[in-house]
């Protein structure tokens, strides 16, 4: 249901034409809807492919991914998506074909994923490869209208953030280290890049073995208009009312008992706290491009070394 993908009704044609092309012996299978992806990869695993590529959105990477945890084999993420925050962190294409024509030239590198541990409703942990937001951008998620998305894609995200922007946003608190706040909104981010437009986590790296955090105060959604112009101007962490910090546990709790406080993982609704986010070293290898390996990095205490190759 990707845009990209459901605009053209040849494109998966179009990948499996460029992998053959390169000599790969490869395989489409659809899902057959929310909450599929995952058993299709586990499946396929288990039958014993050598890398799993995904055409769709970050839902559907997410998915797949939840699916993949442990298992050695890499993921590729071709694209086809609403935003493509992965394609965009890594140097990728937005259109899938050309990434699956580089196919050959991408190399496999083990990433610390997030985990999301929900406390009171049993569900099972929820992995992510790019962001997990708790409070404000949750209840965005949670307001989307999916035929509204399916039409206009990324607009829909910002028609749904003005209907809040004079509700109350329920409270909560973070518990990291020696710190303890209390929000409105907190990001825990493994990457810098926010819905394709943005980058609110300016300092997070793929590479990196913790989350950076961006913790922001404010009850009503207004006081979040300066925050906004921060994000937009690149002067976010001198804004009154946001932390910054790095870790790679938060605990989550909310404050009032009446209000349920949302959590998101890469773009998709994921459930209600308390929660527990940790680091999950090593969870997955994914695809990226040498360029991106290559990139300047600044040298932080808990940042991955590089990685070799040996495929």
């Amino acid at each position: 249901m990707a845009g990209r993908l459901r605009r053209d009704p040849h494109l998966v044609g179009k990948i499996l034409a460029e992998l053959r092309r390169l000599g790969a012996n490869v395989e489409a299978f659809p899902t057959q809807g929310p909450n599929s992806a995952g058993e299709v990869a586990r499946n396929r695993i288990a039958a014993g492919t050598e890398a799993i590529l995904v055409a769709g959105g970050d839902g559907t990477v997410n998915e797949v991914l939840n699916g993949m945890v442990g298992s050695g084999v890499p993921l590729g993420v071709l694209g086809g998506g609403t935003a493509n925050v992965f394609l965009h962190e890594v140097g990728l294409s937005p259109r899938p074909e050309r990434n699956a024509a580089r196919f050959l030239s991408l190399t496999p590198v083990p990433v610390t994923l997030g985990v999301l541990r929900l406390c009171a409703s049993g569900a099972p942990p929820r992995f992510f490869l790019e962001m997990a937001g708790v409070g404000l951008d949750a209840r965005v998620v949670q307001n989307v209208s999916s035929p509204f998305k399916a039409r206009f894609g990324k607009l829909a995200y910002y028609v749904s953030g003005f209907g809040t922007a004079f509700s109350r946003l329920p409270q909560f608190l973070v518990r990291s280290g020696g710190v303890e706040m209390r929000c409105g909104f907190a990001l825990a981010s493994r990457v810098k890049n926010y819905g394709g437009d943005l980058e609110i986590a300016t300092g997070a790296d793929l590479l990196d073995t913790e989350f950076e955090v961006v913790l922001f105060e404010g009850e009503y959604a207004l006081r979040y208009l300066p925050y906004f112009a921060g994000v937009v101007t690149g002067a976010l962490r001198h804004v009154p009312g946001v932390t910054i910090l790095r870790s790679g546990r938060l605990d989550l709790v909310p404050l009032e008992s009446q209000d349920e406080v949302y959590a998101q993982v890469d773009g998709e609704l994921a459930g209600s706290l308390p929660a527990v986010l940790e680091a999950f070293p090593g969870g997955l290898e994914i695809l990226v491009p040498e360029e991106f390996l290559r990139k300047p990095r600044s040298q932080q205490p808990n940042r991955a070394a590089p990685f070799q190759s040996t495929r």
